[in-house]
């Protein structure tokens, strides 16, 4: 199990507007057609931004106290080279988002 306490996730402006009005985040069209959100450890963001954000534009990153989530919903599971990756099979309450910055373009 590992110790973090937060987990990060990354997502369009535009996504994270929604699930301000919205009130809940329910994931990115990808997330929604893998049935749960897809999370990294801080050491893992610089990965997933160069695997599945390259090129894109107006990216915030989101951190997430990992205490304030169903903790039964997250899963630590294998992905990318082996690394155990956090999944949420559940919608991300707002409430557990500890803090949110905007990221630079990608190239």
């Amino acid at each position: 199990m590992f110790k973090n306490d937060f987990i990060y996730k990354i997502c369009t402006k535009s996504e994270w507007k929604e699930a301000t009005v919205k009130g809940i985040y329910k994931g990115s069209s990808d997330d929604i057609r893998d049935g749960f959100i897809h999370f990294s450890a801080i050491e893992q963001v610089k990965g997933t931004l160069e695997k599945h954000f390259k090129n894109q534009k107006d990216l915030v990153l989101l951190k997430i106290a990992i205490d304030r989530l169903p903790i039964e919903a997250l899963k630590w599971e294998k992905s990318r080279s082996g690394q155990k990756f956090p999944h949420l099979y559940n919608d991300l309450n707002l409430g557990s988002v500890v803090g949110m910055e905007e990221l630079p373009d990608q190239d």
